[in-house]
């Protein structure tokens, strides 16, 4: 009866919406979820989290695999796994109430570089530096869009989403990888993780049916105040 008690019924709302905004604008499943998740249980994040990224990312990566450029996400890739290293290690050594201030800290640079009006270019070094940050800050605290939505944000729609979800597959699988030894991915969040995977295909199907309808700048402005609620949350709750 644990998988209806009402902590798992939030849970499964929260990844519900943050599916359907990864879906419709190519991330943020963790930046919509994970502070208020953290508040709920720290065990939802990151693990948890991170295998309902892996789930979704695989889904859009099947749907808009003609729009992947594999070739152009190899530099990101390779500064990944020493930013997974990285926040694995941070993971280790920091507190609960560090990690609900990060968490809220990440959350309010997403929805500023969500905001920024510049055109950065992906240059291979720039991928490389994203990359390793992206690793950084999804294995720390599963929010490691941020610094690759900021290089590619001004891809066509489908190509954007088509290639984050592709870059989170592969670094869906890095940071868990990376958790395992660190302690944070066992048989615990495992079953943690079972109730949560039918609702982030619920989000997943009904942004798919939705979203062509929908201005997508409306889907990112909310999206963007959820990220401030929750990462205000999670910043409150670091000093409670």
């Amino acid at each position: 009866m644990e998988y209806l008690s009402s902590t798992t019924l939030i849970a499964m709302f929260l990844i519900f919406v943050g599916s359907y905004v990864q879906t419709a604008i190519g991330f943020g499943l963790a930046i919509v979820a994970a502070p208020l998740l953290f508040s709920i249980s720290p065990d939802y994040v990151p693990a948890p989290i991170v295998i309902c990224a892996l789930f979704i990312s695989l889904l859009n990566a099947i749907k808009l695999r003609s729009d992947i450029s594999i070739g152009g996400l190899k530099m990101a890739l390779i500064g990944r796994v020493p930013g997974s290293i990285a926040g694995g290690v941070m993971l280790v050594m920091v507190s609960s109430d560090i990690l609900a201030l990060w968490l809220g800290l990440l959350v309010w640079f997403a929805v500023i570089v969500s905001l920024l009006p510049y055109r950065i270019e992906p240059t291979p070094g720039r991928m490389v530096v994203a990359g390793f940050f992206s690793g950084f800050f999804g294995t720390s605290s599963s929010i490691g869009g941020p610094p690759m939505a900021l290089l590619l944000q001004h891809q066509e729609a489908n190509q954007l989403r088509g290639n984050l979800s592709a870059f989170f597959l592969f670094s869906s699988v890095i940071s868990l990888a990376i958790q395992v030894p660190a302690g944070f991915l066992n048989s615990h969040h495992l079953m943690l993780s079972l109730p949560l995977l039918p609702a982030a295909w619920l989000g997943y199907v009904l942004a798919r049916k939705t979203t062509h309808a929908l201005p997508k700048e409306k889907i990112r402005l909310g999206a963007l105040a959820l990220c401030l609620i929750s990462g205000t949350t999670a910043i409150w709750r670091s000093f409670m």
